[in-house]
């Protein structure tokens, strides 16, 4: 498992068989069939050298981007991986502009081709969509767009279908394959669909013409995509129009803090800022893991939904001015590119240039789908290793259950269980030797049962050594209770937030289709709060009305949250960052609306953090109000308690 949405499926790994959806044919085989129809004898000199040297450029590009796969997956600060990068950036920029020089040669005599052009483009595409992966940076995945985009829009593989070979036409599947997933995460939810619609047409194409073996496996990657969706699909509004907003953070939309007081986006609370937060030591957040392991949730490729809708909640929204390489907006300017490409290629003595050229607008981020215990325990540690000084590291668990199976349930660390790790790299069976020791079977059965800990499953006491330095927990699993007593054995920041354990029937059996809960409320807090109320579609001006609600409820609980006398000194600091303090902020809201549901009937039914907020924010009247006057506004008040109710 890498820092990288893992994709094989749909061919981001470009060197294996041809015909499955797993791989790409390697692109220099395609290409090689100009360089044997080539009769250089009718060649000038000129000519020659021109084919030449787009001939070495060609290889040496394709030498490059193989070789990505080989980087180390881990350890972000390794100069190795980014030195790398700028080099192949700077080959395939040195192509492009060649080939835009060289036209008509390489037309008339090499006998280039349009989706040779493509394929070029298409690999500039996927390199900054690794990019993405590695830095964490959305702004490069907009320029992973605006080439996809270019591309389909020249038509490049228009004429893929024409070819006697399929070869080319499993190029073009998953060209459309890889702009899909850019545009779901760019939250492009129309062009998602008339992408479908193209994937689709193309995938019956494919099999009409050519009656591949991978046909299924191809329907399965169409059938994925669908099922992904309409899961994500929570909201319709106005019952026409897919809801398509961002969930990435804009500063506009999140209470700001000042160095002495706390500032708001809200006018009127701006003007009562105080110096509480003055002398708490702040701290930034720095590294992520994402952890996807429900067995039976909807999944495209690696990706689960509540990845999915996570990976968002940590990054900033890109905008035009922050841009990374905002001339590029099409492959026709990709000499533009260079200045990012040398500027790249710096050396260890010179960490200042390359620090301030890759400025981080989100903290670094792994994604890891589904990993064994070794692996998310390498991830882990990098990021720890990786962590500058004043940051916190937020691990984020989204897993089954794993329940403990000891009588004597005494250790907090491992005695309650924890969430599941992936199980498909099994460990030695040790029951035959302690059969060896002159125990049946049944005896082996009852003694791991009973004495051993479950080796596929995170344990809170496997994040002890981890807490050496500031970490902000969250739980979202049947099973969160285990991690409710995390002990802080070194004095460091920490603060875990916890999923309900308990659910009402009919949201266990839609949380595989929809999500997990607690992730719905703190990637979207107005379509967490749909979901329990089990709306689907609202009016334009509803939903209008609905999101200035949830803003002034957020303003409210901060307002509460920082005029606290009782509040534990620990929120104040993981607040100095913008996601954590959003993410405790929309916890609270999550908590506030499952308490006033009817239909989540105890304590079990909600969330819960460590440390425990205060009464005097739980319990606060005047937000428990706003969350009333929010169902009123969606006209189903008759789902919630009043305040008076017990």
């Amino acid at each position: 498992m890498s820092s990288k949405i893992e994709l094989n499926r749909l061919g981001f790994d470009d060197n294996k068989s041809k015909n499955s959806p797993q791989i790409t044919a390697n692109s220099g085989n395609l290409f090689n069939s100009n360089q044997s129809d080539i009769d250089w004898s009718l060649l000038d000199e000129k000519d020659q050298k021109i084919i030449n040297e787009f001939i070495y450029l060609l290889d040496k590009s394709r030498q490059l981007f193989n070789g990505l796969k080989d980087l180390p997956q881990y350890g972000h600060k390794s100069n190795q991986w980014n030195a790398y990068f700028a080099r192949t950036f700077d080959i395939y920029t040195k192509l492009w502009k060649f080939q835009q020089q060289n036209r008509q040669v390489l037309e008339q005599k090499y006998n280039l081709k349009r989706w040779q052009i493509g394929e070029i483009a298409s690999k500039i595409g996927q390199l900054y969509y690794h990019y993405y992966l590695r830095t964490s940076e959305s702004n490069y995945l907009n320029e992973a767009y605006s080439f996809y985009q270019a591309i389909q829009t020249r038509a490049y593989y228009s004429k893929a279908n024409k070819e006697e070979k399929p070869d080319l036409m499993v190029k073009k599947l998953r060209f459309y394959a890889r702009f899909i997933v850019v545009c779901l995460l760019l939250k492009k939810s129309k062009q998602v669909r008339d992408l479908m619609r193209e994937l689709g047409k193309n995938i019956d194409e494919y099999v009409k013409t050519y009656d591949p073996e991978d046909q299924l496996e191809w329907q399965l990657v169409r059938n994925e995509i669908n099922d992904f969706l309409e899961a994500d699909s929570i909201v319709n509004i106005d019952n026409d129009h897919l809801i398509s907003l961002s969930n990435r953070l804009i500063p506009s939309h999140v209470p700001v803090i000042g160095p002495n007081s706390l500032l708001s986006y809200n006018e009127d609370f701006k003007n009562q800022g105080h110096n509480k937060t003055s002398n708490i030591n702040q701290l930034a957040l720095g590294e992520i893991i994402i952890v996807g392991n429900c067995h039976n949730q909807i999944k495209f490729s690696e990706l689960s939904l509540d990845m999915y809708r996570m990976l968002q909640a940590v990054e900033r929204e890109p905008t035009p001015n922050n841009s990374v390489n905002n001339k590029l907006q099409n492959i026709t300017n990709l000499q533009s590119e260079k200045s990012l490409t040398t500027s790249l290629m710096t050396n260890d003595s010179d960490k200042s240039t390359t620090q301030s050229i890759i400025q981080r607008e989100n903290p670094h981020k792994y994604l890891l789908y589904k990993p064994s215990f070794s692996q998310f325990y390498t991830y882990v540690s990098s990021a720890f290793k990786d962590l500058p000084p004043h940051s916190v590291m937020l691990i984020y668990l989204s897993a089954d259950a794993c329940e403990s199976h000891t009588r004597a349930q005494i250790e907090h660390a491992y005695d309650f269980g924890g969430v599941r790790t992936n199980s498909k790299r099994d460990v030695p069976n040790l029951s035959l030797s302690m059969n060896g020791l002159g125990l049946n079977s049944s005896e082996t059965h009852h003694r791991k049962s009973h004495l051993s800990k479950e080796t596929h499953c995170i344990y809170p006491g496997d994040l002890y050594a981890f807490s050496r330095k500031p970490m902000f927990l969250i739980v979202d699993s049947m099973n969160s209770f285990a991690f409710k007593n995390f002990p802080n054995l070194f004095g460091q920041p920490f603060l875990s937030l916890l999923s309900p354990t308990h659910l009402p029937n009919i949201f266990q059996e839609k949380q595989n289709q929809h999500g997990s809960l607690l992730t719905l409320f703190l990637f979207n807090p107005l379509f967490g709060f749909c979901y329990v109320c089990n709306i689907s579609n609202i009016t334009g001006i509803v939903y209008s009305k609905s999101q200035d609600q949830i803003s002034a409820i957020i303003i409210e609980i901060a307002r509460a949250f920082y005029k606290s006398k009782n509040i534990e000194n620990v929120f104040l600091q993981f607040s100095s960052d913008d996601f954590l303090r959003v993410f405790i902020f929309r916890f609270v809201f999550c908590y506030c609306t499952l308490k006033l549901h009817r239909g989540f009937k105890g304590t079990d039914f909600y969330p819960s953090s460590q440390p425990q907020l205060t009464n005097e924010i739980l319990d606060n009247k005047t937000i428990l109000q706003m969350v009333l006057d929010l169902a009123s506004i969606l006209n189903i008040r008759q789902l919630f308690l009043d305040l008076n109710d017990d």
